[in-house]
């Protein structure tokens, strides 16, 4: 929840535990241009004091332990990875709170977050050392000997602020990913760093040694402020994570062949099913999976004009009832306890319009276009948007979200930091091993919407030539349910689709 109160009509308080550095300072530059100040909430939010007993407690599920044979790398060789970083960069410790990353780094999954395997924690990372600040009650013996064993020390959650004060207290330079850290670390770490500089200059000496001259810093400490490594690190799936991705998938796709031919079923039997009805029914099919845990997100299940909303989301008592007439979308997803899926399929129960065909045979065309790809190695995904869009572009639509995120291995269904998009700032090249959407679409409003999703694994392509002596990648599919063909117009992506059907064993 995200809390601002004006004041006397010139000033804007904020959480600072609500809000990214990044997001705050953005907020602070843009409301001072309307004459109004930024003031940060310290040690009492009034919200809070509205709630006292009433206010709903936190989630406390227990954590548990990833398997090896499912994150592929252990603990201690990613914390090594870490600290090689930190040490090129001349930090002496790394403050982590995006919490998927907290989870890969731990090899440790929780349920604190709707769709999402991840529980609420902090972690430091020190060059010696690391501590993990969570909630004790979620720490099953199981958990608490898996962090022993990788030298992991337990803290409270709420005491991470007094952590950070005691190691700027000490000259540590921490590294903060300012666009992810809250801006109550960020300002506490920098406030006692000034105490710290100000008993440096009192004293005329450095006072620490072990952080301060191996930094090259002579008036002290002042933070590294640079993008996360696990970000990266986290996206480039090893072996066994890649394995984990295709089995799930495979699974996942006996559940939607399991679920489509029901459908079909029922439509052509004129039973009434609301999009509520076939969300419901579908994670009834998912559930029924082995080691399937959760949604990956909140099911799009969009009739008719529906479909054409983005985000959609189909409520009990307002939703629509699925029109066998019209273009039905669903965009689904799971969590598995060895990977996660995301999918989207756009089907006719009748006869399609001439409109709806075209419009559906030239976002699959974008979407053939763009899982043929490929391209040098150092590519970044903003390069490979246009081959999604060139089809609709041809005759002039267009559709107004990116082509293509990461998604985690067993974690969150969007990550970075890879994408394909018209966004050229994210200059991130997609490498081997990283996951990526395919999911290019078209949206008319008030009629319909279409959109096709598949995953694509990034590899190496055996080409004939390498010119400059680089590589050349392209894609695998990860995801195995076939593309309905009734919407096509006779041509090459109905040929296309018969060629890259591929088998769903029974599961």
């Amino acid at each position: 929840m995200m809390f601002c109160l004006l004041v006397a009509e010139s000033a804007l308080i904020l959480d600072q535990f609500l809000f990214s550095h990044d997001a705050a300072k953005e907020l602070k530059e843009a409301i001072s241009k309307k004459n109004l100040e930024l003031v940060y909430l310290y040690d009492l939010n009034p919200v809070d004091e509205i709630w006292k007993e009433s206010r709903p407690k936190p989630p406390n599920n227990p954590i548990r332990v990833h398997d090896m044979k499912y994150a592929g790398l252990d603990v201690a060789s990613k914390l090594s990875s870490l600290r090689a970083e930190l040490v090129g960069t001349g930090a002496s410790a790394i403050v982590i709170s995006m919490l998927d990353e907290v989870a890969w780094l731990l090899n440790l999954r929780g349920s604190d977050v709707p769709h999402s395997p991840v529980m609420y924690a902090y972690l430091i990372v020190e060059v010696d050392g690391a501590k993990l600040f969570v909630d004790n009650s979620k720490v099953t013996k199981e958990v608490m000997d898996h962090l022993k064993n990788a030298s992991v020390e337990l803290r409270p959650y709420d005491s991470i602020l007094s952590e950070i004060r005691r190691l700027a207290a000490q000259g540590a330079q921490l590294w903060l990913d300012t666009s992810s850290v809250n801006a109550a670390i960020v300002e506490t770490y920098k406030s006692a760093l000034d105490k710290y500089r100000s008993n440096l200059g009192s004293k005329g000496k450095i006072k620490n040694k072990r952080y301060d001259e191996s930094n090259g810093l002579s008036e002290g400490p002042s933070g590294v402020y640079m993008r996360s490594p696990i970000s990266l690190a986290k996206a480039l799936k090893n072996p066994a994570e890649l394995e984990g991705m295709q089995n799930c998938h495979l699974r996942d796709a006996a559940a939607l062949a399991q679920f489509w031919c029901w459908l079909e079923e029922e439509i052509h039997n004129n039973v009434e099913l609301t999009e509520v009805d076939v969300a419901d029914k579908l994670l009834e099919f998912r559930a029924k999976k082995e080691g399937f845990l959760d949604t990956s997100f909140d099911t799009i299940s969009g009739s008719g004009a529906n479909g054409a909303i983005i985000h959609y989301r189909a409520e009990i008592g307002s939703c629509s009832v699925v029109d066998p007439n019209k273009l039905f979308l669903l965009d689904s997803g799971a969590q598995y306890i060895d990977g996660t899926t995301d999918i989207t399929r756009t089907v006719h129960f009748g006869e399609p319009t001439a409109r709806e065909k075209e419009c559906f045979t030239r976002v699959l065309k974008g979407h053939i276009a763009l899982d043929q790809a490929v391209f040098p190695e150092n590519t970044p995904g903003f390069v490979l948007d246009a081959f999604a869009r060139s089809s609709l572009w041809k005759i002039g639509l267009d559709y107004r979200h990116g082509t293509g995120h990461g998604v985690g291995a067993a974690l969150n269904v969007h990550e970075g930091p890879q994408s394909i998009s018209y966004r050229y700032r994210n200059t991130t090249p997609l490498q081997k091993g990283m996951i990526v959407s395919n999911e290019p679409g078209y949206y008319e409003d008030h009629a319909f919407g279409i959109r096709i999703e598949n995953l694509l694994h990034v590899q190496e392509i055996n080409t004939p030539n390498r010119y400059g002596g680089i590589e050349y990648l392209g894609f695998e599919k990860l995801t195995f349910f076939p593309i309905q063909v009734s919407p096509l117009v006779e041509g090459s992506a109905r040929q296309w689709l018969w060629n890259n059907t591929r088998v769903i064993h029974k599961q």
